[in-house]
């Protein structure tokens, strides 16, 4: 962990560096999947088919591109007992978290009129499951489930399959969620499906889900023919920390993000002098005995520390930092959350591990990353409605108001407005 001290230059470039994380471009990234969003476009199945083949290992064009109903049965059969529960008792308490987001229209009269707003969910969401590295029911969870609870008649998963083969556990996480259909694509080229359609793979009008570079530089650049949750990045936690905080569980939270992938983004900040050091000594000793030696071996040795000077400046360097998830295990951790404007996700105390929240606290865990933490918030409900505003108005109301708008409308220049209420209150046009 490189420490900086505040005061120093060094301070200030390391935290201007970690601010602007989420400002690297895409670069050949983006040429890469501009190509495949543009095939899969044009060529539906058949370019869906050739990138799965090239990616995955498969022919999705002999295997079917949807997982079979049977198939998803058989594998919550597969599932042990004890992870199925689990399982739902992390649905459970997502869902009841998310029906407290649940949002209703509403409506306002006056004399001669009335305004309001009709919320109603979109007709069919996308949720994107990656692969690889490990297999993630929870993201299938966190990201259905909202939609379900939102309304939304229709959810659909694509998943990486490598190989065509659906991780058992996300096909049960698939069930639980009720998730229309499954389908194994990944990558880009999945993304590209879901906002364009294909013969096999139906159009949403919104996708979520975390990804790769490959699969958030597609998000980026379907954004506008169909509605994203956000531009996810590598996985992030920021530990807020004092003399009082015991540095074996600063550094176990630290490493249970490292181990995400190799880019993802811890930093320890603190006003004790004492603590890195500690927290030093029980990374390397942690690290030794979990399986993603090299995976942490990468991320950690680009790992942050900032000694500030008071745990008031403390606050404000996290702020400034913006992180995915932040851990405040200071004496009292409400007090500093006080302060606090800027994270994904909050978690107060000695005894609020950040997994908690990955897995079973209820809480979504698709966040902001990237320091979009500051103007974004977690995925939600909201992200798969829509608002659409209502006005009625009589005669008489449109005649009250007439004046202010026609004054309006000239001011701006535009005639047409005016007249369109003119012709209505002098009686011009109507039966």
């Amino acid at each position: 962990m490189r420490l900086h001290r505040s005061g120093t230059a060094g301070f200030l470039d390391a935290l201007g560096r970690a601010e602007a994380r989420g400002s690297t471009g895409a670069g050949k990234v983006s040429a890469v999947v501009a190509g495949i969003l543009q095939k899969v476009r044009e060529g539906g199945d058949a370019a869906l088919a050739e990138y799965t083949r090239r990616f995955d290992r498969f022919d999705p064009c002999r295997k079917g591109f949807a997982v079979p109903k049977r198939d998803i049965d058989a594998a919550w059969r597969r599932v042990p007992a004890s992870l199925r529960r689990s399982l739902e008792l992390a649905s459970e308490r997502i869902e009841a978290f998310h029906r407290r987001q649940v949002e209703g229209g509403f409506g306002i009269s006056t004399p001669g009129a009335t305004i309001g707003q009709r919320v109603v969910p979109v007709a069919r969401a996308g949720v994107y499951v990656p692969g690889g590295k490990a297999a993630y029911p929870s993201t299938l969870l966190m990201n259905a489930i909202p939609a379900r609870v939102a309304g939304v008649p229709e959810v659909v998963a694509a998943c990486s399959a490598p190989g065509g083969i659906v991780p058992d556990v996300v096909l049960a996480a698939a069930r639980i969620a009720g998730v229309s259909a499954v389908y194994r694509v990944g990558g880009a080229q999945a993304i590209a499906a879901l906002a364009f359609g294909t013969e096999s793979v139906p159009r949403v009008e919104v996708i979520t889900g975390p990804g790769n570079a490959y699969v958030t530089e597609a998000k980026r650049r379907v954004f506008g023919s169909v509605g994203i949750d956000m531009l996810a990045g590598p996985s992030e936690l920021v530990v807020l920390a004092d003399r009082t905080s015991n540095p074996r569980f600063v550094a176990a939270d630290l490493l249970s993000q490292a181990e995400h992938d190799e880019d993802a983004f811890v930093a320890l900040v603190t006003d004790s002098r004492e603590l890195p050091p500690a927290v030093e000594l029980e990374l390397a000793r942690q690290a030794r005995s979990l399986p993603r030696r090299e995976i942490l071996r990468e991320s950690l040795s680009r790992a942050e520390g900032f000694l500030t000077r008071s745990l008031r400046e403390s606050v404000e360097v996290v702020n400034r930092l913006a992180p995915e998830h932040l851990s405040i295990v200071t004496r009292d951790p409400w007090k500093e959350f006080a302060g606090i404007r800027n994270a994904g996700t909050a978690f107060l105390g000695p005894f609020s591990p950040v997994a908690v929240g990955d897995y079973i606290a209820g809480i979504n865990h698709t966040l902001p990353t990237g320091g979009a933490a500051r103007f974004s918030s977690a995925l939600g409900v909201a992200d798969f409605l829509k608002k659409i505003n209502v006005v009625s108005y009589d005669f008489s109301a449109l005649r009250s108001d007439a004046s202010h708008v026609v004054r309006l409308a000239r001011k701006e220049g535009l005639a047409a407005h005016a007249q369109s209420v003119l012709l209505r209150t002098r009686g011009r046009g109507m039966r």
